[in-house]
């Protein structure tokens, strides 16, 4: 079963001192499915990261994500036809074009797992395949 990967997520693996690096880290080393990266999050996972870390680790996340066993997914593009329409739908709410684009990609492929410490706009949107996301960890 596969799961997809949020920004905040590869944030707290980048940051020792980020409060869910641990619970991120355990989780992930004991994930069974397939681990998914939607494209749409790494310049947010990237800016983060050199922002406030600093280039070496955001050039130690670049390579980490070279060497990973993950699967980067890209946008296509019903996916921001969906997007749009999410975006639109949950104005009130904020949710922004990443988010909107994890559960774009989660839709189109049929997953409903995302690791994520975002549970606000993820608990708030309700996906067109499933009742409700699986939120990890």
């Amino acid at each position: 079963m596969s799961a997809v990967i949020d920004a905040g997520v590869l944030y707290a693996l980048a940051d020792d001192e980020d409060p869910g690096h641990k619970s991120v880290r355990a989780a992930l080393e004991g994930e069974r499915g397939a681990l998914l990266v939607p494209q749409s999050v790494l310049c947010e996972a990237g800016y983060l990261i050199g922002s406030r870390l600093g280039p070496r680790a955001e050039a130690a996340f670049v390579a980490s994500l070279a060497a990973a066993d993950w699967h980067l997914e890209p946008l296509v593009r019903v996916d921001l036809e969906r997007a749009a329409v999410l975006i639109d739908r949950y104005a009130d709410a904020g949710l922004g074009f990443v988010d909107a684009s994890i559960v774009a990609i989660c839709e189109r492929l049929g997953v409903h797992r995302i690791y994520t410490l975002d549970r606000r706009h993820f608990s708030l949107v309700r996906p067109g395949h499933v009742e409700a996301f699986e939120l990890l960890p």
